[in-house]
């Protein structure tokens, strides 16, 4: 297994047996995970694909 480097994202099986994800910051800190859990691997890719592509995405803020 190749040497992790970070910020990363990780992907893990949860006990029944979905795959999920975890980003971790610079400093291996965990700082999100995913919302759902899937079935397949290629839809748990899929989601973080959808996050990494989201940075130019608007944010509103709210009092």
């Amino acid at each position: 297994m190749a040497d992790v480097t970070y910020p990363c994202y990780k992907q893990r099986k949860d006990a029944s047996g979905q795959w999920y994800w975890i980003y971790y910051a610079k400093n291996k800190e965990e700082i999100a995970r995913s919302s759902e859990s899937y079935h397949n691997r290629s839809d748990c890719t899929h989601s973080i694909n959808l996050v990494k592509n989201s940075k130019d995405d608007q944010i509103y803020y709210y009092d």
